[in-house]
């Protein structure tokens, strides 16, 4: 599938494509035009020697901002600075955000106001359509001045510095340019800093967990649906006239797909010896509904960042200004992210509760969900897992976006911890896939304690699907790999973009 980078907003089904499929990408002849003629004005406008001293063109970075650097050394400035701030520590960033990130990036660089050349622009261009992912590490950035130490991990290979991915590999630059027939390319003024000035690493974190977390919204309603037939569960709670009366978008939409996905279910159907019951599966909507619209404003706020110029100074040339300001900063995202990874962790939570719950034995359900409890222990580990992610998750929503530390001798005084705030939520959403999977292996086999009545035939769908991997739990057995292909079930279902994203 081909993709052409121009002028036109992306949408969240985009994003979804592209990080779900293969793509490739080109340039529109707007977007070359656009990235031509902001390259020829800054080149016009610096190519001598008593050029006025501009931020980011021909000055040092950061609190080194006053100092003037010759025309004669501007190819080095930039070399310089993709080496220097090149710092990163810690886990490699996995290839899934490396690609996004190239993507961001080319993306923002197409929109003309950061002075970027075509070349450098095709080069990322060819790094994507070639999957050559630089090495990027997850810590370095404070989320301000831009994701400079990840972007600069990003760009070195450009220059034939740093490390790549490449065709299962991990190889030196140096070595990808020979096997490429690349030469390693010279920047230009302001090149370096339009490369490391900019959000697409938190951004990148952003698209991700947004795309998945409304994956994800979506299968914990199949589970909690699951878990409603399992636990024998009164269907009140999702009558419409109760939530008409407290009209919460996502409450609606959460009630109203309860009430779908368990439509001709012969066991919710059925008559009920319980009057109430637990919080975790009556107050689904509720619960539910919240993160659905707090990921409304999530999607707003990741698809503005996606089509915006966010590096530093941005350039003006139908205007003849270059104007410095903070487009870099990540505070939209970096509260954004903190309240995705607050909104998913509770997905997780109610759902720990549901499988707790239906381990209790009660409710003609056997304990832990097993024959013969005492010689097998069952599901009981199970809930011990999903209450251990729990808690981690907990620990990992306390927000980044409250903590700023000065840097940059002064110059930089507040920064917006994003890069913090995304490599978290990133490990909250993983971890909610975990615990919706151990919710499904318990919610399946609860409903098998009810046969012969039978949940609905869209459940039983599901299940069916589950049961081609794994089987009825009749005896104890090793549960980790039951995890993980449950995992991984959800993994492999695709769901249109009309379902979890409208």
């Amino acid at each position: 599938m081909e993709h052409v980078i121009s002028s036109k907003l992306l949408s969240i089904e985009q994003l979804q494509v592209i990080l779900e499929q293969p793509v490739t990408l080109s340039l529109s002849q707007d977007a070359v035009e656009r990235i031509e003629k902001c390259r020829s004005y800054l080149d016009e406008r610096f190519d001598h020697k008593d050029a006025a001293a501009t931020y980011g063109i021909n000055t040092g970075f950061g609190s080194l901002c006053n100092t003037h650097i010759s025309s004669s050394e501007l190819q080095q400035l930039q070399h310089n600075l993709l080496m220097s701030h090149a710092c990163g520590t810690g886990d490699e960033v996995p290839q899934e955000i490396i690609r996004m990130m190239l993507f961001l990036k080319i993306q923002s660089l197409s929109y003309g106001h950061s002075g970027i050349s075509r070349e450098v622009v095709e080069r990322l261009i060819a790094f994507f359509n070639n999957e050559v992912y630089p090495v990027v590490y997850e810590q370095g950035s404070l989320g301000a001045s831009g994701d400079l130490a990840p972007l600069a991990h990003l760009a070195l290979p450009l220059i034939g510095k740093g490390e790549v991915h490449y065709k299962g590999k991990k190889i030196g630059a140096e070595q990808l340019h020979t096997q490429m027939g690349w030469e390693p390319l010279k920047l230009k003024s302001k090149e370096g800093l339009a490369l490391i000035n900019g959000t697409q690493f938190m951004l990148a974190y952003g698209v991700h967990t947004v795309v998945k977390s409304h994956k994800l919204w979506y299968w914990a309603h199949l589970t909690g649906a699951m878990s409603v037939d399992a636990f024998d569960c009164n269907l009140s709670p999702f009558d419409a006239r109760i939530h008409l009366i407290r009209p919460h978008a996502g409450q609606l939409r959460s009630a109203d797909l309860m009430l779908s996905l368990l439509d001709d279910s012969v066991i919710a159907q059925g008559e009920k010896v319980n009057v109430q019951d637990p919080y975790s599966f009556r107050c689904i909507p509720q619960v539910h509904g919240a993160t659905w619209d707090t990921l409304k404003f999530i999607k707003k706020t990741i698809l503005t960042e996606v089509n915006s110029v966010t590096d530093n100074p941005n350039i003006f040339p139908e205007s003849d200004a270059i104007i410095s300001g903070g487009n870099f900063h990540g505070q939209p995202l970096a509260l954004a992210l903190d309240f995705l990874g607050i909104a998913m962790a509770e997905i997780a939570s109610i759902s720990e509760r549901r499988t707790f719950q239906l381990m209790s034995g009660t409710r003609g359900l056997p304990a832990f969900l097993v024959n013969n409890p005492g010689l097998n222990s069952g599901m009981m580990i199970l809930q011990y897992t999903a209450a251990s992610i729990v808690s981690q998750n907990k620990q990992l929503a306390t927000p980044a976006s409250v903590d700023s530390i000065v840097s940059s001798n002064g110059q930089e005084d507040h920064v917006s911890m994003g890069a913090n705030a995304a490599t978290k939520t990133y490990r909250i959403i993983n971890n909610v896939q975990n615990v919706l999977a151990i919710e499904l292996l318990a919610a399946a086999q609860g409903i098998e304690e009810r046969k012969p009545k039978n949940t609905s035939s869209f459940l039983n769908g599901l299940i069916d699907a589950l049961r081609t991997e794994v089987p009825v739990l009749t005896n104890d057995r090793v549960l980790h790999d039951d995890i993980i292909k449950a995992s991984q079930i959800i993994t492999d279902t695709r769901l249109e973009a009309d379902i979890i994203f409208n």
